[in-house]
């Protein structure tokens, strides 16, 4: 009979096999998109404005909207290339900044 000791051990090198995979393969996928010359590029340029929350004497934060800003990101799960993925940016996108 095994312990539970093994099965989690177990348990856990099939997963973390399957998120390496998941990312070579996430990888592997960008860099046949790059190859390729179409409209649908991997890298997607966006327009961000920020917002600034800042904090005032009485507890509260004023809330101030940024100059719109370029953002580049890349179409995948994970970050590559140095970009983050534009599902995270767009969410990014939405979270005031506090100084």
């Amino acid at each position: 009979m095994r312990t539970f000791g093994t099965i989690l051990k177990r348990v856990l090198i099939v997963a973390l096999l399957f998120i390496g995979a998941l990312y070579a393969g996430d990888y592997l996928y960008l860099r046949y998109k790059m190859t390729k010359q179409n409209p649908r590029d991997p890298f997607q340029v966006l327009q961000v404005r920020p917002l600034y929350a800042i904090p005032q004497k009485n507890g509260k934060n004023d809330f101030s909207v940024g100059d719109p800003e370029t953002q580049t990101c890349v179409r995948s799960l994970f970050p590559h290339s140095g970009y983050s993925p534009c599902w995270y940016a767009v969410r990014e996108d939405k979270k005031p900044i506090f100084y």
